[in-house]
């Protein structure tokens, strides 16, 4: 079966054919105007792409009612719009990308394939926040992690090229960056939450920070709600302390700002890796996918260098010469540590493929 897998993104939406070796046929991207999809450059698109026989779409938010892929059809996706609380940056994306590819391809079956599917079935004592029952019960308040897509084919591809590893970290490292915890290919773990504004340093998110911090902004430096979130969201993280959000740019430079910037990245992802493994009771393998994860040969050097204790050791030639992914464990190191090409298109195809069979 060949499947069009739909990634709506902030800035485009992106088109592309995975065919049943899991092979791109095709990739094409559609820029934003004004908000939203150009239909006839959809259209202009899908016409010169190889005929398909259903759609995947990357949704980023499934809540807790849609933990697997799911077949589209009205009621799902007036379920997928009352979600769009959670996710108010992607989920409206996710939506547009949908209606846009139905207006041009009617009649396929299409489906929905989650990011918080992943971690959906996380032990309760790492998805359960402290906080009063009726937030938990009323509200749905729980930790939901992102990013899941690209985790589960970290995990998978971590498998057939290292083996029988069973405790496995994969970090996710783009724009967005977040952790998971894998055992035996069940998430157990992660470090984004309830928003994908808990966890790690990103390029314009803060990551984790102390909520009493928000609240005396709010309280006493009369910061607005909305105020607070911009900066949280688009202000903060790497911009905010080098000045630029693209790290090839900042990983390039030697002024202080920089400096402290990648050293606040490296010291919270190396943070969060141990506290990965502890979840899993130990460490086999690290997975390093995404822009950052895959291209920055310095950061998983730098993160390295502070997980000696869990076994983790990287050779530095194999470190600065893997291509698009590969090994760059040092000999005899306690720990795998890979590089893996990021796959969501595949994951999501995969999705299809159980819902709608096809092979």
């Amino acid at each position: 079966m060949r499947v069009l897998v739909v990634n709506a993104g902030s800035s485009s939406l992106k088109l592309s054919v995975v065919g049943p070796r899991e092979e791109v046929l095709a990739s094409e991207s559609v820029p934003v105007r004004r908000g939203v999809w150009d239909r006839g450059a959809v259209r202009a698109v899908l016409e010169g792409f190889p005929a398909v026989e259903a759609v995947g779409h990357r949704v980023v938010h499934g809540g807790r009612e849609f933990v697997s892929p799911v077949r589209l059809d009205a009621r799902v996706v007036g379920r997928l719009r009352a979600l769009g609380d959670l996710a108010p940056l992607h989920q409206p994306k996710s939506l547009a990308g949908i209606e846009a590819v139905e207006g041009v391809l009617p009649g396929l079956p299409a489906v929905a394939c989650f990011d918080t599917a992943f971690h959906a079935g996380m032990p309760q004592e790492a998805s359960t926040y402290a906080v009063p029952e009726r937030w938990r019960r009323e509200w749905g308040v729980r930790r939901f992690g992102f990013h899941g897509l690209s985790h589960a084919y970290a995990w998978r591809r971590a498998v057939e090229v290292a083996g029988g590893v069973r405790r496995v970290v994969t970090a996710h490292l783009g724009a967005g960056a977040s952790l998971a915890a894998v055992l035996e290919g069940r998430g157990v773990d992660t470090t984004m939450g309830f928003t994908p504004l808990e966890g790690l340093v990103m390029a314009t998110r803060s990551g984790s920070v102390d909520p009493g911090m928000v609240l005396w902004l709010h309280q006493h430096e009369g910061l607005a709600v909305e105020e607070i979130a911009e900066a949280l969201e688009h202000e903060s993280g790497v911009l905010a302390l080098a000045g630029s959000a693209d790290m090839r740019e900042v990983l390039g430079r030697v002024d202080a700002e920089a400096v402290l910037a990648v050293g606040v990245y490296v010291h919270r992802l190396r943070a969060g890796v141990a506290a990965m493994a502890a979840s899993l009771g130990g460490l086999d393998a690290l997975v390093f996918t995404g822009g950052v994860g895959e291209g920055s040969a310095l950061v998983r050097a730098r993160v390295a260098e502070g997980l000696g204790f869990l076994g983790v050791e990287v050779d530095a030639g194999a470190n600065e010469g893997v291509g698009v992914e590969g090994e760059v464990s040092a000999a005899g190191a306690a720990v795998r540590t890979l590089v893996v090409h990021a796959r969501e298109d595949v994951e999501v195809a995969r999705g299809v493929r159980e819902v709608v069979g096809g092979g």
